[in-house]
């Protein structure tokens, strides 16, 4: 028997800063970019988007490529935070479309970067990213909000660390899919 393998890939949304909005309320810059999406967003409606995105950029081989196993697994509108799984082979194809994706998809909604963070082979894993990642961010808030200077946890939220890293499990080299291991 054949395992289906998957990736999950956990995205941010990631606001720009409004001069005015930040100003007039005093918020922290870190809080105002990782602020809660508000909008009506579904999972459903962002899936629809994707797909889309994804069919505008790359065509029928695209659209088909994630036709039939792209979902969302998780959505927080809390944390402005999302957890979606796609085929091994295609998940490249998926994160190039996030990258292109500018606005909330909504009706009006705000532009915002989707910002993938982690991909990993096991849901268990991106979970426990997911919420070491929103501790540290409301670590780097209060500390911010204190008066503090930039501290490593907020270098770390705002990217500067660990961005590159890349942590895939279970992955076959093309020497074992050769070996039919």
């Amino acid at each position: 028997m054949v395992r289906i393998k998957e990736r999950y890939l956990l995205v941010n949304l990631v606001y720009p800063p409004d001069a005015a909005r930040i100003s007039k309320a005093r918020v922290p810059g870190l809080v105002a970019q990782h602020q809660p999406t508000v909008e009506k967003l579904t999972p459903q409606a962002l899936v629809r988007a994707i797909r889309a995105e994804v069919s505008l950029l790359y065509g029928d081989y695209g659209a088909g490529a994630l036709e039939g196993n792209l979902s969302v697994k998780y959505l927080s509108l809390a944390t402005s935070t999302f957890i979606l799984r796609c085929n091994r082979a295609h998940y490249q194809l998926l994160w190039s479309a996030l990258t292109f994706m500018d606005r909330v998809p909504v009706k009006d909604g705000r532009p915002c970067i989707f910002r993938v963070v982690r991909v990993s082979g096991t849901i268990r894993k991106i979970e426990e990213v997911a919420v070491a990642r929103a501790r540290k961010l409301i670590l780097a808030a209060k500390a911010e909000a204190s008066g503090h200077p930039q501290s490593s946890l907020s270098t770390d939220i705002l990217g500067t660390k660990d961005d590159a890293v890349l942590d895939v499990d279970n992955v076959m080299s093309d020497e074992d899919m050769e070996d039919g291991s």
